[in-house]
């Protein structure tokens, strides 16, 4: 029985069904999934690189290409959750998609930050939550292979009980902006609004401990080949949620100093 649940829906209980007795080229390993996270980051700014430079020539169009990489990389993401064997197929397409919607999520908010409507783009903003993303995967990193933080049972439980309480806060929000009823604690520039930002960038975050204690899992049950790309789609995904909510927050000090 594994005691351990990622909070990630994407990972959790995916490789401990595994004793794959395959020859080391068959099976999954660390270096491997390492390589396809970086194809996949890859090919997420080649998306991003084009929706973004398309909002500058474009809006209309590029808003199409947004809102179409969102419905796509959802339809994926999903195909990829309950066909895992799929992965190498679907994820090379899914960080594609996920970097359209990013490159035109991330000039929109960029561009309503503007000091001067006439100016276009304001980047800065978007580079800065680029670095922090980066930074912040590297000292979780640290921090689970020194096992500072350690991916307890405990740890695990109390991480997937506030993911979930968060994308429930998200679903409620979203169901309630249907019938014009609009949340500041979400959408507002205050401080208890940038506060809650900020606690959910700490839990996602610390959703990549348990990113990396699931890859280990699958190394360490020698799981099929193709977990390496599934592997990889699980950071993504992480990744993906963590980088949105730093443009948010950081959006929000922007707008809360004007």
């Amino acid at each position: 029985m594994n005691l351990f649940k990622s909070s990630n829906p994407t990972l959790n209980n995916a490789f401990s069904t595994f004793g794959y007795a395959g020859t080391q080229s068959e099976v999954m390993t660390m270096n491997g999934t390492i390589n396809k996270t970086i194809i996949s980051l890859l090919l997420v700014i080649v998306g991003a690189g084009y929706t973004w430079k398309m909002t500058l020539v474009s809006g209309g169009s590029a808003m199409i290409w947004t809102i179409g990489g969102a419905i796509v990389g959802l339809i994926l993401a999903l195909v990829t959750s309950f066909k895992k064997e799929w992965a190498p197929y679907t994820v090379p397409f899914y960080a594609l998609a996920e970097g359209l919607f990013l490159g035109g999520i991330s000039a929109f908010i960029a561009g309503t930050l503007s000091s001067d409507p006439g100016a276009g783009i304001n980047n800065q903003i978007v580079i800065q939550a680029v670095s922090l993303t980066v930074g912040v995967f590297f000292v979780m990193l640290l921090l689970y292979r020194s096992r500072i933080i350690k991916p307890t049972a405990k740890f695990a439980m109390g991480l997937a009980a506030a993911t979930g309480g968060i994308f429930f806060f998200y679903l409620i929000s979203w169901i309630l902006g249907m019938f014009g009823v609009n949340m500041n604690l979400l959408h507002g520039n205050g401080s208890l609004a940038i506060g809650i930002n900020l606690a959910i960038v700490v839990i996602a975050a610390l959703n990549l401990i348990m990113d990396f204690h699931f890859i280990e899992e699958g190394v360490a049950h020698r799981a099929p080949k193709y977990m390496e790309w599934y592997g990889a789609f699980g950071l993504m995904v992480t990744l993906i949620w963590l980088y949105i909510e730093l443009l948010k927050l950081l959006a929000r000090l922007a707008s809360s100093r004007d």
